[in-house]
């Protein structure tokens, strides 16, 4: 992701306070009138692919740079990211008992590669946004390996899973979209730079209807269930910003790149995990993937803001 001019700014910096609020209208939508929203649930697939897209176009080749030139922080940080993350799914599962359904969830949340709004929340944090476009990057472009088979490796015990079919749905809804968003804008950059500004709203529009959708198919166990996914997910979050940034100061990395490991690291791309949970686990295996849609989107907000605090003590 270039540097964004000052009018993109302040679109990406309003996506990153609006992406909460209308996940969680989506939610409220889905738990409030399900019956309207299941229409909806045969295009979650398509969804993810409209958000894929838009992560794609993005990105220019040169995004990927950093990979020749700066290899140690992106190769520590998507090792992180595929360890760190499932690892800290198992603790969570083990210490809160978990039924298995959320359990499956859960992990499948921790499989999942790097969210595609912690990039605005680096360039909220004053972290490496080069570098963090590129973990992004290269978590997603790596998930049609990884998150099928650490899933079905960790959540295997919970649940049954088609873990070959999991993986030609990733290259469906994300290596394709992706790869489709990238050629877009190396051939027709100067059309791509014109909308760049809405991309993120069209995400925010895309993880808050699949959210909806995820909701409105699992509200009968929601109520029963929501405290303990909630539990689940603020705990798998804060672990995952904590050893990201442990590993980065135990690495002695700089501190914008431990800020962006952080960031990296504890948000995930929880709009695909949602949407394949609910393909191929169960309905309420997808809510992890919702409630962490709505809520590493507030802490990172308030991780942001954090830094910016940090910083002007520093000055001081």
């Amino acid at each position: 992701m270039p540097e964004p001019t000052a009018a993109q700014g302040r679109t990406f910096y309003l996506a990153a306070l609006g992406f909460p609020l209308l996940v969680l209208l989506g939610g409220v939508i889905g738990f409030s009138a399900p019956a309207a929203v299941a229409p909806l649930s045969t295009y979650t697939s398509w969804l993810l692919g409209v958000v894929m897209f838009a992560m794609g176009l993005t990105l220019r080749p040169r995004d990927f740079m950093l990979v020749a030139t700066r290899p140690l922080p992106v190769l520590l940080g998507v090792a992180a990211q595929y360890i760190i993350m499932p690892l800290a799914a198992l603790l969570v599962v083990w210490l809160l008992r978990l039924p298995a359904e959320i359990a499956a969830g859960v992990i499948l949340v921790g499989c999942a590669p790097g969210g595609t709004s912690s990039n605005v929340v680096c360039l909220l944090a004053r972290g490496d946004v080069a570098l963090s476009v590129t973990m992004t990057s290269i978590s997603t472009l790596l998930a049609p390996i990884f998150t099928p088979l650490l899933t079905l490796w960790l959540a295997g015990e919970y649940m049954g899973l088609d873990a070959t079919a999991m993986a030609l749905n990733i290259v469906e809804v994300v290596l394709i979209p992706v790869v489709g968003g990238l050629i877009v804008r190396w051939l027709w950059g100067s059309g791509v730079e014109r909308v760049l500004g809405a991309l993120p709203w069209v995400s925010v529009v895309a993880i808050a209807l699949i959210v909806a959708i995820v909701v409105a198919g699992s509200k009968e166990r929601i109520v029963e269930a929501g405290a303990a996914v909630l539990a689940a997910v603020i705990l798998h979050n804060t672990l995952g910003y904590i050893l990201g940034y442990g590993v980065a100061r135990a690495t002695r990395q700089p501190v914008a790149v431990r800020r962006t490991m952080s960031i990296e690291i504890g948000m995930q791309n929880s709009g695909l995990a949602a949407g394949l949970a609910a393909r191929y686990l169960d309905p309420l295996s997808a809510l992890p993937g919702a409630v962490f849609s709505v809520w590493h989107n507030i802490s990172g907000a308030i991780l942001a803001a954090l830094c910016g605090f940090a910083d002007k003590r520093s000055r001081h």
